[in-house]
């Protein structure tokens, strides 16, 4: 019996004012601040706590986490045009109840961020556990 590979889709609306709405859910106003950049490295750095939880539920743990992102965006040398050159991340994590070996966690939760594995660069990731 063959299986239908797994899909996700995804949808938002952008209206002419810059709000976003995802299905019924409340509006949301980006402020004029907030580049697609921005967006973007908010997208890999949730998607990698998001990621985190998924794997540390499935070993018995409840996560708490934060952290910032950084990109640098320049020219490539193989077409001329401006993309991401580099993501850095640091997330800080706190495990409960607490292990003292994360790494594995860490490495599927970078494996598995669908929005990390979709960019042509890989992130950099810097993991701290308290």
């Amino acid at each position: 019996m063959a299986t239908t590979p797994k899909t996700f889709s995804y949808e938002l609306e952008l209206d002419g004012t810059g709000k976003m709405t995802v299905g019924d859910a409340p509006a949301v106003e980006v402020p004029e601040a907030w580049m697609p950049d921005h967006l973007l490295l908010a997208a890999v750095l949730r998607c990698s706590i998001a990621s985190l939880a998924f794997h540390a539920k499935r070993a018995g743990h409840s996560v708490a986490a934060s952290g910032s992102a950084k990109g640098t965006v320049a020219r490539r040398s193989s077409d001329g045009r401006f993309a991401f050159e580099s993501i850095d991340l640091a997330i800080d994590v706190e495990l409960t109840p607490p292990t003292t070996e994360p790494d594995d966690l860490f490495a599927k939760a970078e494996r598995d961020c669908f929005v990390g594995a979709s960019l042509t660069i890989k992130p950099a990731y810097e993991w701290h556990v308290s």
